[in-house]
């Protein structure tokens, strides 16, 4: 398969990302920084392995790049709601342009936690959210609220998009083998190479794919730096420049 994440030869996209890793390592020095925001993610996750009782529609990681065309066009529905919410249409949405965002959309969310988001997905530091950025925050604020007390679907796009996002969160859990809500080298290898031996990678290929989500090389992966890295491999980038590159 041409898109293969398990082939000798990386996709375009994938090699692509390889090559920006060097320089998103600046941005994942803190880990103290996401703390708050990662443990929340985990416990999230965690809810989510055990009410799917280890069940998923994803059988190899195949299944999962299949549905890549399926995920930027479900993705791309958010492009109207960020350029909604940019007013100054400088390509970036602003802490206050986010809060404006977030009042409209009408999710419930603390101060506090505005402000973790907006840091955690401002992975540049330039005190803007970009265009990929966004689609990685509008995803954990979809997660991370309580969707009963809200129609949340009707507010970020439309179930599209809500199938779109649970989609993602099932390919992570598909890679989560341990059920801890973060990513170990043991599972991305195992995902790779056992749940479909006939389309097992090459060693040095697994090792890239993981080092593709653990940026800062702690050796776990979080839902957040896994989305980040899973809409690199998707290619949902816009025209500009990748945000990745940028500092």
């Amino acid at each position: 398969m041409k898109d293969s994440v398990g082939s000798a030869q990386p996709c375009p996209v994938l090699k692509s990302l390889s090559n920006k890793v060097g320089s998103l390592l600046c941005f994942w020095n803190a880990p103290k920084k996401y703390r708050r925001l990662d443990t929340k993610l985990e416990i999230k996750m965690m809810e989510l392995k055990r009410s799917s009782s280890g069940k998923s529609n994803f059988r190899s990681i195949n299944g999962i790049i299949l549905k890549f065309p399926r995920f930027r066009e479900g993705l791309k529905e958010i492009k109207g709601v960020f350029e909604q919410f940019d007013e100054d249409s400088n390509g970036t949405i602003d802490l206050e342009e986010l809060k404006k965002c977030i009042k409209k959309l009408q999710f419930h969310v603390k101060e506090e936690e505005i402000d973790d988001l907006f840091h955690s997905c401002d992975v540049d530091e330039k005190e803007g959210i970009q265009f990929n950025e966004f689609i990685v925050l509008l995803c954990l604020l979809y997660l991370l609220t309580d969707s009963s007390s809200s129609d949340n679907t009707s507010k970020i796009g439309s179930p599209e998009l809500e199938a779109t996002f649970n989609t993602i969160v099932e390919a992570f859990l598909f890679l989560d083998k341990s059920g801890d809500g973060k990513l170990h080298k043991k599972d991305v290898i195992k995902a790779l190479n056992e749940e479909c031996p006939c389309e097992k990678s090459p060693s040095h290929v697994t090792r890239t794919r993981f080092k593709e989500m653990d940026w800062d090389r702690s050796g776990k992966v979080s839902f957040r730096q896994f989305l980040f890295a899973f809409l690199d491999w998707v290619g949902i980038d816009t025209d500009n420049e990748n945000h990745t590159t940028k500092r």
